[in-house]
């Protein structure tokens, strides 16, 4: 493994704080309510390691740096960062933007600890730097498609904006659903309007539409129009990315945004651990939290066992990558090398598809399990 040499100003004394770089979307075009669910977990755990003795007497430092959705953003602040001498990198929901960021990590070699995006081809090439909590893209949308099989549907519709992420997902459907008899249409969401899209569906035939655009809009629009479309009564909507899981999508759609099932990362029932961070995180959103709030506890909590028995060089911290079992909020965390991945992986997050239940939808009822 490269080390690259120690940037200006980054020598530490001892008691000085240990830095950790972090990066989530914080203003628009981001998923700004994500942002400040992953960043609500990654504080929450920086404050219980703080509180307990820090890094052998060091605090924690949690330096953070919007992202706002912009890979070319996220790159420059990871510049920023290796410069500022953090130890290490965490965070990132966007799969575009992550991909980023983990590709400047990798030609730093600064370590970077993804917590939440889930495209397959996070680098290029394969790395010693990076490591993932949250499941690759193709592990859970081919839980999704089982999903979709188990519940009779083989023809699928999908509303589609232009992106990597997208495409790589509608091609993990189409692949998975062909194999045993399904079909995918796509729709581009950003040409149709919601009107158009719903023409489309019905004259389609298709029994399911996956809202695979952004949030608010058009995806809020498309569910508008589908529901009040008698032609479209019985049609499944659905939103494997996770859209319908934030508070924001309940208070924009209502009862309309019910019934819409998606992807999260959690286990059926919390263990003693999960329960505790999950009253925590509530406290301090101020709402439910999200499976986003928990992968950035969990990130914090594999980083500071890390810290604490390699030390806060960066390339002692990348070499521990596939040493790791710590306990989190979701089960044990370890990472291995996955098939056509280049990243350390953690292979066991859970993953469920769930709903808001249309007679409570403050309440989430799980669909399917894989």
């Amino acid at each position: 493994m490269r080390t690259p040499p120690s940037p200006p100003g980054a020598e530490r004394t001892a008691g000085s704080a240990v830095r950790i770089g972090a990066l989530a979307p914080l203003t628009r075009p981001g998923w700004v309510e994500a942002g400040h669910h992953l960043l609500a977990g990654l504080e929450l755990a920086v404050g219980e390691v703080n509180d307990t003795g820090g890094i052998d007497g060091r605090p924690l430092d949690l330096v953070v740096r919007d992202t706002a959705a912009d890979p070319e953003r996220a790159a420059a602040a990871v510049d920023e960062l290796a410069h500022l001498g953090v130890a290490a990198l965490v965070g990132e929901y966007h799969s575009v933007v992550a991909r980023a960021a983990a590709s400047r990590a990798d030609a730093l070699g600064l370590p970077y600890l993804c917590s939440s995006a889930v495209l397959d081809a996070l680098t290029e090439q394969p790395t010693p730097w990076v490591a993932r909590l949250s499941p690759p893209q193709s592990r859970g949308w081919r839980s999704y498609a089982d999903f979709l099989l188990d519940a009779g549907h083989r023809g699928i519709a999908v509303a589609a904006q232009p992106s990597v992420y997208w495409a790589t997902g509608t091609r993990i459907l189409r692949d998975h659903l062909a194999a045993h008899g399904g079909t995918v249409v796509e729709l581009d969401a950003s040409a149709l309007t919601p009107t158009a899209v719903c023409d489309a569906l019905a004259e389609d035939g298709a029994t399911a539409l996956l809202l695979l655009a952004g949030h608010p809009e058009p995806a809020v629009s498309i569910v508008r129009s589908v529901r009040r479309d008698p032609r479209l009564a019985d049609l499944l909507i659905g939103a494997p990315a996770g859209q319908p899981e934030l508070a924001s999508w309940a208070a924009e759609l209502g009862d309309d945004g019910a019934a819409i099932p998606f992807l999260r990362y959690l286990p059926e029932r919390f263990g003693p651990l999960g329960a505790r961070v999950e009253t925590a995180l509530r406290e301090r959103l101020a709402a439910a939290p999200s499976f986003v709030a928990f992968e950035g506890y969990d990130t914090i909590a594999v980083l500071a066992e890390v810290l604490r028995s390699h030390g806060a060089d960066r390339a002692r911290i990348a070499e521990a990558w596939p040493r790791v079992a710590v306990e989190g909020t979701r089960g044990t965390i370890r990472f291995s090398r996955t098939p056509g991945i280049g990243v350390w992986q953690w292979a066991g997050p859970p993953v469920q598809v769930v709903d808001r239940d249309p007679a409570r939808p403050d309440r989430f009822r799980v669909l399917h399990s894989g």
